[in-house]
């Protein structure tokens, strides 16, 4: 029996990468609306926007203070304020938020590497408050 047959389960190598990209067009389409449609947990606004926030302003795990206003890390329809402290001084970026304001989890925190200088390289506290 011969291995190649002309008229047997073949198909053009064009007409076989178009199905492939429909394929991952269409799983792709799929997750992107069926992310969209879930609904948000507001328990975990605070702990997601302190890790793009810290993602977004640091260098090799380092944070650079200048960089926390580039990070905008604010989610859709939220306020968000971001306060970094190195011993006594202080960074912030965003409105402070208002006594009144609706804050649907605790803040988050987290001990970080501050650079304050090049080569002085100190241990910090970034916070970031999540508010409607």
């Amino acid at each position: 029996m011969r291995r190649w047959s002309p008229g047997r389960a073949q198909t053009e190598p064009v007409a076989a990468i178009v199905a492939v990209f429909a394929v991952c067009f269409g799983l792709l389409a799929y997750t992107g609306v069926l992310g969209d449609a879930m609904p948000r947990s507001e328990r975990t606004l605070g702990p997601t926007t302190l890790s793009s926030v810290r993602d977004a302003a640091s260098s090799n795990g380092i944070l650079i203070p200048t960089r926390l206003a580039e990070s905008s890390a604010t989610p859709d329809g939220y306020h968000c304020n971001v306060t970094l402290t190195v011993g006594k001084r202080e960074w912030h970026d965003g409105p402070t938020p208002p006594p009144n304001a609706k804050v649907p989890s605790s803040p988050a925190a987290t001990t970080v590497s501050v650079r304050i200088a090049p080569g002085d390289v100190r241990p910090g506290r970034l916070r970031v408050v999540v508010w409607k």
